[in-house]
């Protein structure tokens, strides 16, 4: 029973501290978007007022300033760890297959289960620069807020009371659950967003580190916030309009970049097997044994 009610802990307590963090990142971001445009559209000073809130909210979760007595554990939450070139090549491989075979998957889901586009903020009033620049601190924000946050802090917190995949596996579900309320609770996108955490989540835990996932993740989004997103809503239902060729090509293309992505997984935890020292519970090398707090 004990047991049982320390694992229940564990998971209220990566999904609280992952939250947190979230909230903190898009709330920031999301607040200066908002003045910025208001105010002063044709000068994008959110954007390094935003990396400059990054890089000290980095700081901070991986150990500096106060309170010194859980530096040592922020440190370890964070999951910053080095990577060598050849485990990091086949993370970025893993990655890009998964992020071409995630952009498939949306596509498809969108011509099968009838709902709402992704909202995207209306640009065409505000100067290029502007969009462009936003796009890609946008691109940042996220990567750079969720990756500490949980295949950082929560997954890390979950490794210590269950095994490697099982924190992996609640670690998405914790990380789909926040993008309900802004993007809709439908099982296609919450599915899309398990997975998503799922693939980053795996690469974390098989490289100990969230370091591989951030360029794969910064990428994925700027694909999905030019490529993919804005087209949503002119998507046809398969059965309004027909399966065209590029509805079989989307279909295709989910099912060949999937396999190729496991390929590429089971390769990098071949290549990061020897790091790994499995104990009797599962956790990697270099757990947080530490309490924030």
């Amino acid at each position: 029973m004990r047991a049982l009610s320390g694992r229940i802990m564990a998971v209220a307590w990566a999904g609280i501290l992952g939250f947190l963090i979230i909230v903190f990142g898009a709330g920031v971001w999301a607040a200066l978007v908002a003045s910025n445009l208001r105010t002063s559209p044709a000068v994008p000073w959110a954007v390094p007022a935003m990396a400059l809130v990054l890089w000290l909210m980095w700081l901070y979760l991986g150990g500096k300033y106060w309170p010194r007595s859980t530096s040592q554990a922020r440190r370890r939450y964070l999951r910053a760890n080095p990577v060598s070139a050849q485990a990091f090549g086949w993370a970025l491989l893993a990655g890009a297959m998964s992020v071409v075979a995630f952009a498939g998957f949306w596509i498809v889901m969108f011509q099968l289960v009838k709902m709402p586009g992704n909202v995207l903020p209306d640009f065409s009033r505000y100067p290029l620069l502007t969009v462009v620049l936003m796009i890609v601190m946008g691109s940042l924000a996220a990567p750079f807020t969720e990756e500490p946050a949980f295949r950082g802090y929560c997954q890390v917190i979950l490794e210590r009371e269950f095994r490697g995949p099982i924190a992996v596996v609640i670690s998405s579900v914790l990380f789909a659950l926040p993008h309900g309320p802004t993007q809709g609770f439908l099982w296609p996108k919450l599915l899309f967003y398990f997975l998503v955490g799922v693939a980053f989540g795996a690469t974390a835990y098989l490289t100990n580190s969230i370091l591989p996932a951030i360029p794969v993740h910064v990428v994925g989004l700027l694909i999905f916030f030019t490529l993919v997103w804005p087209h949503d809503a002119t998507r046809r239902l398969l059965w309004e309009g027909g399966g065209d060729a590029w509805f079989w090509i989307h279909a295709a293309q989910t099912i060949i970049f999937t396999a190729l992505a496991i390929l590429a997984f089971l390769r990098l935890a071949r290549v990061t097997e020897r790091r790994h020292s499995v104990g009797g519970n599962g956790i990697v090398t270099d757990p947080a044994s530490e309490p924030v707090g």
